[in-house]
């Protein structure tokens, strides 16, 4: 099993186990994490999953593709941490991994 932690815009954190090849956005939302609500059922057609990967993290998660960087341009605050929770699939080199929320998704 892997650790995935997502942290609240209110600074609740949720330590999370899940398995390889599952993504963020599916452990959030089947552990109801409250602000990822993956509407699109995680087909990058929407940004109800944004949230902001942690510096530490940045350098070893995949780069978003161009399906992904068109809809972050409709997300809410996004920067250059934003991603698509949908895109990042859990693996072993991500193992505790940490994104957090924008206040946007509260």
């Amino acid at each position: 099993m892997l650790i995935l932690t997502i942290i609240e815009y209110s600074g609740r954190e949720h330590r999370l186990s899940c398995s390889p090849g599952e993504t963020v956005m599916q452990v959030a939302v089947a552990n109801g994490v409250s602000g990822i609500l993956g509407d699109c059922g995680g087909s990058c057609a929407c940004a109800t999953c944004h949230a902001y990967v942690d510096p530490v993290w940045l350098d070893r998660v995949p780069a978003p593709d161009a399906s992904e960087r068109d809809m972050l341009e409709c997300a809410v605050d996004s920067d250059e941490s934003s991603r698509l929770t949908c895109q990042i699939a859990m693996t072993d080199a991500l193992d505790g991994l940490i994104v957090r929320l924008p206040r946007s998704q509260t």
